[in-house]
């Protein structure tokens, strides 16, 4: 189900607006901060443009089934705008199954495989845990036993925990959660959706 975040609108503009700061005891350096790592922090996976012109932020879980509906329309929009830079965020918020589909995603991008990683993962059957997303990695060729070293790596848990405080931090409320400019939407979005949300942003500049 699609719903505007209105409940937390203020939270998320005083958090990402730098003219709104005060209105949450915030400097102008710790709003800095924050846009800084939800658009652009060190070591989130990128898909689509990374030089592009506008970015569409995506907080999403693997065992979340209106992540997994609005996978392909991401895909399409990412495959009709070719100056749309997507920035994921893992923030695996339905249990261990979750957590370990969001490490091995992350440590796929040593492999240079996040992005097919991600799509099979996010279009596989049933639920994502350890056996599942083994299977997965198995079949989009990734190298399992290197893939299960480098998710112990202590910058994927601090990657991971530094985006579950973010969504807290500008109070998204759940998963999927698409943040463009200073709007964001929580819940499926059909592309239509997200290409006005992105348009929207892109005007904005």
């Amino acid at each position: 189900m699609r719903r505007p975040l209105a409940a937390i609108a203020l939270a998320l503009l005083c958090a990402l607006s730098p003219g709104l700061a005060q209105a949450q005891d915030r400097s102008p350096a710790e709003v800095a901060a924050i846009r800084q790592a939800v658009f652009d922090g060190p070591g989130l996976p990128v898909l689509g443009n990374v030089r592009g012109d506008a970015v569409l932020v995506e907080f999403s879980d693997y065992n979340c089934g209106f992540c997994r509906k609005s996978a392909p329309e991401v895909a399409a929009l990412l495959q009709s705008d070719p100056g749309l830079r997507l920035v994921v965020h893992e923030i695996p918020i339905f249990g261990e199954g979750s957590r370990f589909a969001a490490q091995a995603a992350l440590a796929a991008q040593a492999q240079g495989k996040y992005a097919e990683f991600h799509r099979a993962l996010m279009g596989m059957r049933g639920k994502a845990e350890k056996a599942s997303v083994l299977r997965v990695a198995r079949e989009v060729g990734l190298d399992v036993a290197r893939l299960q070293r480098d998710m112990q790596a202590p910058e994927i848990t601090a990657r991971i925990e530094r985006s579950l405080e973010l969504a807290d931090e500008i109070g998204l409320v759940g998963t999927p959660s698409f943040v463009a400019g200073k709007r964001a939407v929580f819940g499926y979005l059909g592309r239509d959706d997200l290409a006005g949300l992105v348009a929207e942003a892109r005007a904005a500049k």
